[in-house]
């Protein structure tokens, strides 16, 4: 028998809503097009079912943050976003100050009253604008013009919402420095509260793999990093993660768990969560993957699970935590992993004679020099 864990992490709660209108050719995540009306009822009904066959894995905890990602959140009415986060609070329990984020595209906003969606406990969006410019939106197969951004982040705050996220990327194909400024500068000119700004990667298993664009050279692809990170923080946004950069107090708290190792349930076809269950046991699980199968009652929710093993734990653990500019206090390994501090002693002293690795004896951090090289820190706990 596992003897459980003095003191277990957070719980956030993730929900996948896997239609999208347009399937866009650099994302891999498990998204599917529209073809016919979104089964939205059954959907929902699915969701409670699947959060209450997991109800087990809380042990006791309630929601820290939730977080509905897609696909597009957005094409869901918010009564059913509303009913689901019911079902969170009935099932589970939610915390008072829970953050909740619903990701938004630009393109689909007029599917939603964002009063309502307010007053289900939404009280934070995540607006997917990509770019503010025109040929790049087609390239990267957005639905939305930049007009619509201006015009989502109007109706998110007429609405209500004071807190939000607009999604930026960089390194877009044949995309100068002066280019990606630009990109930023709009972003700013809006206000958000935080700005997730990452680079365009081509993942396999997508259109862009497929058929791969042309790229921005490397050394204009470390100029535009390095202006553009000038000019968040010259704006007031600091970086505290690799691409994640918020105002004072604006951190997305829901991702914060994921890098602090936190655990996380996850509902909805093909989401993603992890579990801790004793000390120094955890696993990974993940849902059905197509929609279809998911709303079948004859097949499980979860399609996959796995241990992780303890002598896996310390790679795990930094894979999330040295993400973080500011790195996690070194009780929290201890914490999370179950595992003693003297355990990952030769692989910190070794990268922090590297300088790659900031000397502390309270926090595990990455220098500047070790996030730019962060797989080479990550190959020290392997």
């Amino acid at each position: 028998m596992r003897t459980p864990p003095t003191q277990l992490p957070p719980l956030a709660l993730y929900v996948h809503i896997p239609w999208c209108v347009r399937k866009c050719p650099y994302c891999d995540f498990n998204s599917h097009q529209v073809k016919e009306e979104i089964p939205v009822k059954a959907y929902i009904e699915a969701l409670k079912n699947d959060l209450s066959n997991d109800r087990h894995m809380a042990q006791g905890r309630r929601f820290e943050s939730i977080f509905f990602g897609g696909g597009t959140p957005s094409l869901m009415p918010a009564n059913a976003i509303g009913d689901i986060i019911k079902a969170a609070h009935d099932i589970v329990g939610i915390q008072p100050q829970a953050e909740i984020t619903l990701e938004a595209n630009p393109g689909t906003v007029e599917h939603h009253d964002f009063v309502e969606l307010r007053t289900t406990g939404v009280n934070r969006l995540s607006i997917g604008a990509q770019s503010f410019d025109s040929e790049q939106l087609k390239t990267l197969g957005r639905i939305h013009r930049p007009d619509e951004v201006y015009r989502a982040v109007e109706r998110a705050k007429s609405g209500g919402f004071d807190n939000f996220n607009l999604d930026l990327m960089h390194g877009l194909p044949g995309q100068s420095i002066k280019e990606a400024l630009s990109d930023i500068k709009q972003a700013i000119s809006l206000k958000p509260q935080h700005i997730s700004w990452y680079q365009l990667t081509i993942e396999q298993n997508t259109e862009f793999f497929s058929r791969p664009p042309t790229l921005p050279h490397e050394d204009t692809l470390h100029d535009i990093m390095e202006e553009g990170m000038q000019l968040l923080a010259n704006n007031g946004y600091q970086q505290y993660e690799v691409s994640a950069y918020a105002k004072a107090g604006k951190q997305s708290q829901h991702n914060l768990n994921y890098w602090q190792f936190g655990d996380y349930m996850a509902i909805g076809a093909g989401a993603h969560g992890k579990i801790t269950t004793g000390v120094a046991q955890c696993f990974r699980y993940r849902k059905t993957r197509q929609p279809k199968d998911y709303l079948d009652n004859d097949r499980p929710f979860t399609a996959h699970q796995e241990d992780i093993g303890s002598e896996n734990l310390p790679l795990e653990f930094m894979m999330n935590a040295l993400r973080l500019n500011a790195g996690v206090e070194r009780d929290i390994f201890v914490q999370r992993t179950g595992l003693e501090f003297k355990s990952i002693d030769a692989p910190l002293l070794a990268l922090q004679r590297k300088g790659l690795i900031e000397p502390s004896n309270t926090h595990i951090a990455p220098t500047k020099l070790g996030r730019l090289f962060l797989n080479t820190v990550l190959e020290a706990f392997s």
